[in-house]
């Protein structure tokens, strides 16, 4: 096992891993223990009382976090020429179509986000191999495949993000830097979990939310206590 630097030590020695915390206290802890030089990333853990196996307990959504992810995504839409423009006015980082078609069949992902349109998701429906795995294929659901390209554009640069629960239960999401305010990280937070409890599948028993954590780059996690987030259901 690889020795604990004496950053690490530090942080570890500020959370007490037996403690839930409360919301606010937790968002200003995250920054206390991030010691990488470069703004790490805030990420929550959700684990929920689901089993992902059944198809009436997969959760899945989108959610505009109301102080974005401060990650600058780059956005791919596949589009026709008519759609060209609109998308570049948006803020699109690529627009086309068959040529990152061509693209994307010899390997070519070097994006977070493809935005299509329900016209041509026959030509990009050939694409679910090399896009399926990478989590990169576009879906209605999502608000990837529309015919409104621009204003899908904007959502995504403004903080809108696609989730779904893993296999094992859990909801992974990036829900800001620390180099936010504590304000900024518990807003976001409280957004996300808002929107997951709108989704509690009918069929779920038990308690839905089993534990939240968040945690920063290389840091040690945080537990949140899931009493110190108002309107929250069990």
């Amino acid at each position: 096992m690889a020795k604990l630097t004496k950053n690490q030590k530090a942080a570890r020695e500020k959370v007490d891993s037996t403690k839930e915390y409360a919301l606010d206290e937790a968002s200003n802890l995250v920054k206390e223990i991030s010691y990488t030089k470069f703004d790490s990333s805030v990420d929550l853990d959700i684990r929920l009382g689901v089993d992902p196996k059944k198809a009436d307990q997969m959760v899945r959504g989108v959610v505009t976090l109301p102080h974005g992810t401060g990650k600058d995504l780059s956005v791919l839409v596949l589009c026709t020429p008519d759609k060209e423009q609109e998308a570049k006015d948006a803020g699109a980082d690529y627009v086309g179509l068959d040529d990152y078609i061509k693209k994307i069949e010899g390997g070519w992902t070097d994006v977070d986000v493809i935005i299509t349109m329900p016209t041509v998701m026959a030509k990009v429906g050939r694409l679910g191999r090399v896009l399926g795995p990478r989590g990169l294929m576009p879906n209605p659901k999502s608000g990837t495949v529309t015919l409104e390209v621009g204003k899908a554009v904007q959502d995504i640069k403004a903080g809108k993000i696609d989730f779904k629960v893993d296999k094992f239960g859990i909801i992974h999401v990036s829900v800001g830097k620390t180099s936010f305010s504590p304000e900024k990280i518990t807003e976001n937070i409280q957004e996300m979990l808002q929107t997951v409890a709108k989704l509690k599948p009918a069929s779920a028993k038990g308690t839905y939310f089993r534990t939240i954590n968040i945690s920063s780059t290389m840091s040690p996690s945080i537990t949140i206590d899931k009493q110190s987030i108002s309107g929250l259901k069990s």
